[in-house]
């Protein structure tokens, strides 16, 4: 079933993302000399470490950069939101302070003591914020980056760890400007900062900043969608899968790059499907893990963004009410969850015939063609495959209420 090269693609696509060639190697070989049963341990414990991998990003920098801001607006949070970091024009944060994502409790962003305080002073900072457990370093200023700021980041270079210069409150530049009755071309003012920056990091020592402007309070302007990008390209593996599934619903780009995410889970899913042996759903000629089906539909929803809190703070951060939004979710799938909704939903689609060369390209090279037509595994990969395309086709009408069609604000290219 299906060529070779297709096959080899998927191989390729898993090794870059979730198993190395080590692992499927071993998925390949266990199968042949056990079967289902003895691959499901290694799949589960994939499965667990998609679910279990953690994240820190640090935030730092001086005393009211924005910090907390920042990660907030990461976060897809407003300042009064439950769980937001306390921000304030004073510094409100005297020990490193981690926030957990809302959504997925395992990706913490840190909220590091501004370098240069009293209790802080840069000799001691290095030491006590315990760099080594972070994976990565956003370092913020709100108007030019100072000594302590490329101390900071050449410790962390030392270290072997990726830094961003940040350089925030760009609105607040542009409307002084504008007070001031200065004609302003928005374009040509943010590159005489952003070439400021990078010039005055280079002559402090820095031989190749990555400077992104941004506005705290408006996460689709200027740079801030190419810094996000910037994170994602520079993480591997499952670290890249899980920054990708944190990220706010602010276009359709995200949106889909959460679907290719998902989509890798789905395969997995059924596969532990076909293992466990399940039994046919009454009424219907074909076997199926309904609670599978279950837990996979609500995992999808929620790293979508459809649940009822995340289409809450996607309102609150694009300033529309919440009803507008709800307004665009036309699936069942976003209500209640159960095995009697599951069963329904199998029922409309029990006519559906579902063929092994219907889903060649979907499959790894280790499952192939192992289950027949009528299979759980075939059935559950169905199903998920279809909830998955319904549940991202509601998220992305719900991002075009959210925001229009103008899905990137300024894009511009920061300078290397």
């Amino acid at each position: 079933m299906g060529g070779a090269s297709s096959r080899d693609q998927m191989a390729q696509s898993l090794n870059s993302t979730f198993f190395s060639q080590e692992e499927l190697n071993k998925l390949k070989s266990d199968y042949e000399t056990g079967g289902l049963g003895k691959i499901t341990p290694l799949i589960q414990r994939k499965i667990n470490e998609l679910d279990n991998t953690e994240l820190n990003i640090a935030v730092t920098g001086e005393t009211g950069a924005g910090k907390s801001t920042f990660i907030n607006t990461m976060r897809g949070l407003q300042s009064d939101d439950e769980g937001a970091a306390e921000t304030g024009v004073t510094e409100t944060t005297m020990e490193p302070t981690r926030y957990p994502h809302p959504n997925l409790p395992n990706v913490y962003f840190w909220d590091l003591p501004g370098i240069g305080t009293t209790k802080f002073p840069a000799n001691k900072y290095l030491k006590e914020m315990k760099f080594k457990r972070y994976d990565f370093f956003i370092i913020i200023s709100d108007c030019r980056f100072r000594e302590n700021d490329t101390k900071l980041a050449k410790e962390i270079k030392r270290l072997g760890k990726n830094f961003y210069f940040v350089r925030s409150k760009i609105d607040n530049d542009l409307n002084s400007m504008i007070k001031q009755q200065k004609k302003v071309n928005e374009e040509e003012e943010l590159e005489k900062i952003r070439i400021d920056c990078v010039r005055k990091l280079q002559a402090a020592g820095i031989p190749s900043p990555s400077v992104f402007l941004i506005a705290n309070f408006g996460p689709k302007l200027y740079d801030f969608i190419l810094l996000n990008e910037a994170l994602e390209d520079d993480l591997q593996n499952i670290k890249k899968s899980v920054f990708i599934l944190a990220l706010p619903n602010l276009n359709l780009e995200i949106v889909e790059k959460k679907r290719q995410e998902l989509k890798k889970r789905v395969w997995m899913l059924a596969t532990l499907s076909g293992a466990v042996g399940a039994v046919p759903v009454p009424g219907l000629s074909f076997a199926c893990d309904v609670g599978i089906l279950v837990g996979g539909i609500i995992y999808f929803r929620k790293y979508l963004g459809l649940d009822d809190a995340s289409l809450q703070r996607l309102a609150n951060m694009a300033g529309k009410p919440v009803g507008v939004l709800k307004a665009e979710v036309k699936t069942p799938l976003v209500g209640e969850i159960t095995p009697d909704l599951v069963t329904r939903t199998l029922m409309g689609l029990a006519a559906v015939a579902i063929s092994a060369v219907e889903l060649a390209l979907d499959f790894i090279p280790v499952i192939g063609s192992i289950f027949g037509a009528g299979s759980s595994f075939l059935m559950t990969y169905k199903l998920l495959n279809d909830a998955l395309n319904d549940l991202t086709e509601n998220a992305q009408r719900v991002v075009k209420a959210a925001f229009g069609t103008d899905e990137n604000g300024l894009h511009q290219t920061p300078i290397q």
